[in-house]
């Protein structure tokens, strides 16, 4: 089983909220958020297969194929072993398709979907470098390919803690298991359109950056054709929201989250 933390709420009818991180994360990247919600939910913050704690893990080995929906079952896995009937699924980055992907295989689990910096399409600069990652990552070392898609998807520099963030955590990481990782681009283009055609019947609530220009303009998109869906939008905020802006970021998913009860 992945590693996992619990924070549990002082109040005896808390509801549970679910972290998980993006590719080359960990779940050090909600320290953040841990204040603010732990009062009023209980959290759960999850390690994803070779990142972070679970790095030191072995994978069961008939489950050593990375799909997206094998990394989906690692997260039931835990929800199951704590028990927990049903959970609100926060998300950021890739960690957005795997808690969509989660509601679809288990839409009983789940309350509601925030997503942080989600990615709902790849546009043509995105698609060239999947395509240049899966060209070069037996031949480069992971972390030059790491390094160059963090500084294209984090640009600017009001973008640098978040950047900066996710590097010092991708350099936890081994070659063998980027390469894993990478290998799940190849899903990509089909289940994100599948997730675009199709609604889930779960209330989503969308945070996303400003200067988040390769994912925002396919989420304004969505929104306006999903009914359960919300957005909004952080100005002068990269792709990470959640690390760039956590002020805005905390208040507008507590709102989101009260709503919703």
């Amino acid at each position: 089983m992945i590693h996992y933390t619990k924070f549990i709420s002082k109040n005896r009818s808390a509801e549970w909220i679910t972290f998980v991180h993006g590719a080359g994360g960990s779940s050090t990247i909600w320290y953040k958020q841990i204040k603010y919600f732990s009062n009023k939910y209980n959290l759960l913050l999850l390690d994803l297969r070779g990142h972070g704690k679970s790095k030191s893990i072995p994978i069961n080995p008939f489950k050593k194929k990375y799909t997206f929906n094998s990394i989906t079952n690692d997260i039931l896995e835990v929800i199951d072993a704590e028990k927990i009937n049903k959970t609100h699924f926060v998300g950021i980055s890739l960690g957005t398709i795997l808690i969509r992907n989660f509601a679809e295989q288990y839409p009983e689990r789940v309350k509601t979907l925030i997503m942080g910096g989600a990615i709902m399409k790849l546009n043509l600069r995105s698609k060239i470098l999947m395509f240049l990652g899966n060209s070069t990552k037996s031949v480069l070392p992971y972390m030059w390919i790491y390094r160059l898609l963090a500084f294209i998807i984090m640009p600017n520099k009001n973008h640098k803690e978040s950047r900066s963030l996710f590097v010092n955590e991708a350099k936890k990481l081994y070659q063998k298991e980027f390469k894993k990782w990478f290998q799940l681009t190849t899903e990509l283009v089909p289940l994100l359109k599948f997730f675009r055609q199709i609604e889930i019947k779960i209330p989503t609530y969308y945070i996303m950056g400003d200067q988040d220009y390769m994912f925002l303009p396919s989420v304004k998109d969505l929104v306006e054709v999903h009914n359960k869906s919300e957005l909004y939008i952080i100005q002068n905020c990269g792709h990470v929201v959640n690390v760039d802006k956590p002020d805005i970021f905390n208040k507008k998913m507590l709102d989101f989250l009260d709503k919703s009860i």
